[in-house]
């Protein structure tokens, strides 16, 4: 496992507190504003007494007090430490699921909203495991997991100390590398119908150019606009069900 700098403490928010109660064993305990009790979060406490996790009453300034700087929606959990994985039991672990695993390796995303919305993709996309660097990076925080609405509490997450050595030991596992970024093929012309890791890289400098010059393919999103590029997170979702789609109707044509 990896070192003990992994997030451990409280998620707020009501969709991340869901999630955290869908990790029973990693949820310790709920608490609730006192004057906030009816709609959604009274079926959150349902579900919490179902599965017998305790649940505190506090006023408002004391539930704030808990989770400083997040927006709580009047609920907040204290979680034990997400789960960080070395980057040969992620591997293992995949490659258990799938003989065509998907990987996403997220290049100094610093922004907490934006990692966040991205790991909240790679989740919904299926994605097998996230690495991402343990310096110049957002480590996981309470505003990532809000952010992703509880999606980091599940998707597997491996923080490495250089991704350049990372990707050599993904491709020495029979994974193909793609980096996204301009001046790329067109993603929805790629076969993604590999064991596969997509790097998308920082909003100010993009893909490490030793990444891609680590990386097998290239791939880019056709801009249209005066913008030239797309939010971190919003890149992720376009390539990541561009894959899903691919895999999917392989699949379905017996070619996978």
């Amino acid at each position: 496992m990896e070192d003990s700098q992994n997030f451990s403490g409280i998620v707020a928010g009501r969709n991340a507190v869901r999630e955290a109660l869908k990790r029973e064993e990693a949820c310790e305990k709920i608490y609730v504003q006192r004057s906030n009790l009816h709609g959604s979060i009274s079926e959150i406490l349902a579900l919490a007494k179902e599965k017998k996790i305790p649940v505190e009453q506090l006023d408002a300034e004391k539930l704030q007090a808990l989770c400083p700087g997040v927006v709580h929606q009047g609920i907040a959990a204290r979680v034990s430490p997400v789960e960080l994985l070395d980057l040969d039991t992620l591997c293992e672990r995949a490659f258990q699921k799938t003989d065509k695993p998907l990987f996403l390796i997220a290049d100094r995303i610093a922004d907490p909203h934006n990692f966040g919305a991205l790991l909240r993709c790679c989740e919904g996309a299926g994605v097998q495991g996230v690495l991402f660097p343990k310096h110049d990076a957002c480590p996981v925080t309470a505003t990532v997991v809000k952010s992703s609405a509880g999606a980091a509490l599940h998707v597997p997450l491996c923080r490495v100390t250089n991704l350049s050595r990372a990707i050599d030991a993904l491709k020495a596992r029979g994974v193909w590398v793609c980096a996204v970024e301009s001046g790329g093929d067109d993603y929805a012309k790629f076969d993604y119908d590999l064991p596969l890791a997509l790097i998308l890289g920082s909003e100010e400098t993009g893909v490490a150019r030793l990444l891609k010059e680590h990386s097998d393919f290239c791939i880019s999103i056709p801009m249209h606009g005066k913008v030239n590029s797309l939010n971190v997170s919003c890149a992720a979702a376009v390539v990541l069900y561009a894959a899903d789609a691919c895999r999917r109707n392989a699949k379905r044509n017996g070619l996978s």
